[in-house]
């Protein structure tokens, strides 16, 4: 018998407003129940994949993250979905395209992911 993951944990001081982003970043719905104000908000991943949980916590973040995700465009180029990150709120931390490589974005608390190239079809 294994494990099975049912989360991938944020830490934020807004988890309604973190979730809404993550929503929207991968195109999938944020929990139902999910109100302002909440101190726990969830970004349901279908297709039996690990949610997002974001949990409310009283202090910043205050270093680099130890672990991100890497995200792949699934129906536009990389640059193109760059530039719809950027238009949610995410903000460049390192650009690494130079050679095919990847961008190193933050959400709107700072937690770093990765959007790399789109793997061609």
């Amino acid at each position: 018998m294994a494990a099975r993951m049912k989360y991938v944990d944020f830490d934020c001081t807004d988890p309604y407003r973190q979730a809404r982003f993550w929503a929207a970043v991968l195109g999938e719905p944020q929990h139902p129940d999910d109100r302002p104000g909440d101190d726990e908000c969830e970004v349901v991943v279908a297709g039996g994949g690990p949610s997002l949980l974001f949990q409310r916590v009283p202090e910043g973040k205050a270093a680099k993250n130890r672990l991100h995700l890497d995200l792949q465009p699934t129906d536009r180029d990389r640059d193109e979905e760059l530039d719809r990150l950027l238009v949610l709120g995410a903000t460049v931390v390192d650009d690494r395209r130079d050679a095919g490589g990847w961008v190193v974005l933050a959400d709107p608390e700072g937690n770093e992911f990765c959007l790399e190239s789109r793997t061609p079809a």
